[in-house]
């Protein structure tokens, strides 16, 4: 089954764990068994603290925003356009660093959600 979403209709709420995010799943286990897709939004200043997910590959999409990426063992600077690969494993994180909500665009494989 394909599934399409218009923008107007992808409502985002509290992420499950991280304070000052926003979330908005729009594919999960039970619709794909091979993946989960959501959407974060990332206030300024909030964090979401070096963290890794031991079996899940993480793609990461910036949407719109400015911000910081910890990848490979130090923060880097993303902003629109910017696409992130984390293998299961490896710490990552992401933090707001500027002045509007950083957008993401995450597939996770297999799924988290």
């Amino acid at each position: 089954m394909a599934y399409f979403y218009k923008k107007e209709d992808i409502k985002f709420g509290p992420h499950p764990k991280f304070e000052g995010v926003g979330f908005a799943l729009l594919i999960n286990r039970e619709k794909d068994p091979r993946l989960s897709v959501s959407m974060l939004e990332i206030k300024p200043g909030v964090e979401i603290p070096i963290h890794t997910h031991e079996t899940q590959a993480d793609s990461i999409y910036v949407l719109s925003g400015e911000g910081e990426a910890y990848l490979n063992g130090s923060w880097q600077k993303i902003g629109p356009g910017d696409y992130i690969l984390i293998p299961p494993g490896e710490e990552h994180g992401v933090k707001n660093s500027g002045d509007e909500p950083l957008r993401l665009f995450i597939v996770h494989a297999p799924p988290l959600f």
